[in-house]
C-alpha cells in the first residue's frame, strides 16, 4: 500500500508522517467529549507514541495512515487510516489487499458534524474499490459508541455482528465488544452514489434507489 494523496472539494488526505506531530496535537486539543471510546492523542508524548504505532504498522505493511487536512487551507484536522490490510493465501498475485479496514478515525470538534466525513469516507473507499480492487471495507467500532455506529451505518455499510470482548477499550481497563460493518464490492456503486448524493444535498427519499 503506497502512500498517496486523496484530494476532493472539502478535504485532501495526506501520508501521515513525523512532521505531522505538532499539527496533530493542535487539532487534538479543545473538545474532547467525542474522543471517549477511541485513541485520539492526547499531549506531545501521547502524538510521539501515536505516530510510532501508526508508521510502524505502515512499515509492516498492514496499515496506511493519513493526516486529514481541509482542502481550504491545508489545517489538518484530524487523521484516519487504512489498516488490517488482508492478503489472502489463493491470491498472492495481487500486487494489493483483498481486504481492508477503515479506522482510526477522528476530527477535531470543528470539523464533526460536516462534510468531512462523508467525503473522506468516499476518497478512501473510491481508492480502496477502484484502484486497490478489494473485495471487502471493514469499519468497526466500539459498541457503546452509538454515534459512531449511526455515522457508519448512514455510509451504507452493512451490520455484520458484535464481537464480544474483542479488544482492549480506551476508556476502561476491561475488554470492549466491537460493532462490525461492511461493504463488498458488488455494494461499492450503490454506496458511491448514497455518499456522493449526501455530499450535493440531494435528500434521502430522491437519491437512487430509493
Amino acid at each position: 500500500m503506497e502512500p498517496v494523496t486523496l484530494a476532493g472539494q472539502h478535504v485532501r488526505l495526506v501520508p501521515l508522517t513525523v512532521e505531522h506531530a505538532q499539527d496533530l496535537l493542535a487539532a487534538a486539543m479543545g473538545d474532547r467529549r467525542t474522543f471517549a471510546y477511541t485513541w485520539v492523542p492526547d499531549g506531545a508524548q501521547d502524538v510521539r507514541r501515536y505516530l510510532a504505532k501508526a508508521l510502524t504498522d505502515q512499515a509492516a505493511g498492514t496499515a496506511l495512515p493519513f493526516a486529514t487536512t481541509r482542502a481550504s487551507d491545508g489545517e489538518v484536522i484530524g487523521s484516519t487510516r487504512f489498516m488490517n490490510a488482508e492478503r489472502w493465501e489463493w491470491s498472492r498475485a495481487r500486487v494489493h489487499p483483498d481486504a481492508v479496514e477503515i479506522g482510526s478515525t477522528w476530527l477535531t470538534a470543528s470539523a464533526q458534524r460536516t462534510p468531512v466525513n462523508t467525503e473522506a469516507k468516499l476518497l478512501m473507499l473510491t481508492h480502496a474499490f477502484e484502484a486497490w480492487k478489494v473485495l471487502r471495507v471493514t469499519l468497526k467500532t466500539d459498541a457503546r459508541n452509538v454515534r459512531s455506529r449511526d455515522a457508519i451505518l448512514r455510509l451504507g455499510a452493512h451490520f455484520d455482528g458484535v464481537l464480544r470482548a474483542h479488544m482492549p477499550a480506551y476508556d476502561t481497563a476491561e475488554p470492549r465488544d466491537s460493532a462490525f460493518y461492511s461493504i463488498l464490492a458488488p455494494e461499492w456503486p450503490s454506496v458511491r452514489d448514497r455518499l456522493t448524493a449526501s455530499l450535493a444535498g440531494i435528500p434521502d427519499r430522491e437519491r437512487p434507489g430509493r
